[in-house]
């Protein structure tokens, strides 16, 4: 009679002269916790399983070479992994540079997969167009790849201010496993007025700007395609936020409308043809919120209620409206009754 071991047996070896009906269900027994036992077992060194492939962020070639993902128009949240900013790449003879890597480090592995889907090249450059979380939180990614990190003078302390209130606040909204992969990135190089990195035969020139949506805004125009991605100093549908000088924003407009590109990538919202059209919508609204609070001052109306009223007719122009509205009238509020 054959000889069944199971490791789950107790008789090493089953009674030579059993019952054969017996000894066929302890044998099928046998088999089956045989079987279950090695299901259960952790897979050995060298078999272990593969770790779920993080699939690649949805990029669009908007021009030979420049490819940009267009982030959601919300706040950021766990269920959107932060994905609310745009963000995007240019691909050189040589290298690759990021402008802005999302908002949060499992986005920035889905830019780096995006990346590796279009070239092997190396990511040379991660450029920062400013402060804010949904900018810069994809950073981490990037960090073994031996990349150059970019920004604004200005950056460096903004990050060292903001940084660790930033990882605090967004633990809530984000939750622990997005923000735990999140560092916050220094940039090495900083652009003190104007630059140019060249990624072999493209040139980019990043510009630094006074303050305006922030204190820390950046631009990087790609001469080759004569593509301007302009951070959060274009917003798109998306109200504009001001975090900056309102003053300082509506001259920042008015210089950006001049750079000639041919196409702009906003910080938040679509690429439209008419990007100089979306500066105007911009212009107006923060034109209109000066005025507005301007007379409020001057009325003596308390802040309290200013921010309640001021900037109501353009609500339905703009998605985030109630979102932001208040805080951006708080802050005209805070620099104009000091003119």
């Amino acid at each position: 009679m054959p000889i069944y071991r199971s490791v789950l047996c107790c008789p090493e070896v089953w009674p030579a002269h059993s019952d054969g009906c017996a000894g066929w269900v302890w044998r099928f027994v046998g088999i089956v916790l045989g079987i279950v036992l090695i299901l259960t077992l952790p897979p050995r060194e060298g078999h272990a399983q593969q770790p779920e492939a993080i699939p690649p962020l949805p990029t669009s070639e908007i021009a030979p070479g420049v490819y940009v993902h267009i982030g959601n128009i919300d706040l950021m949240s766990e269920a959107n992994q932060g994905d609310t900013a745009n963000a995007g790449f240019i691909v050189g003879n040589d290298a690759v540079a990021v402008i802005d890597s999302g908002g949060s480090a499992r986005e920035g592995t889905r830019l780096l997969a995006a990346i590796r889907g279009v070239t092997s090249k190396p990511v040379r450059y991660v450029i920062n167009t400013h402060v804010h979380p949904d900018h810069i939180f994809g950073n981490a990614a990037f960090v073994r790849e031996d990349a150059i990190f970019v920004g604004h003078r200005n950056l460096p302390r903004a990050l060292v201010a903001r940084g660790e209130f930033y990882l605090k606040a967004f633990r809530r909204s984000l939750g622990d496993a997005l923000i735990d992969e999140v560092k916050i990135v220094p940039p090495t190089l900083l652009v003190d007025n104007e630059m140019q990195i060249d990624l072999g035969g493209r040139i980019l020139t990043l510009k630094a700007w006074q303050p305006g949506h922030t204190d820390n805004d950046l631009t990087v125009l790609d001469t080759t395609s004569s593509t301007l991605f302009a951070g959060d100093l274009l917003f798109v549908g998306h109200l504009p936020v001001l975090d900056g000088s309102i003053r300082g924003f509506l001259a920042d407009l008015q210089e950006l409308r001049r750079i000639p590109a041919e196409r702009a990538v906003p910080g938040h919202g679509p690429v439209v043809s008419d990007w100089r059209g979306a500066v105007e919508d911009e212009r107006r609204y923060f034109e209109g919120l000066v005025n507005e609070v301007r007379s409020f001052i001057a009325q003596g109306i308390p802040l309290t209620k200013a921010a309640r009223e001021a900037g109501r007719s353009e609500q339905s122009r703009w998605k985030l409206f109630d979102e932001y509205s208040s805080r951006n009238v708080i802050a005209a509020f805070g620099e104009l009754e000091w003119e």
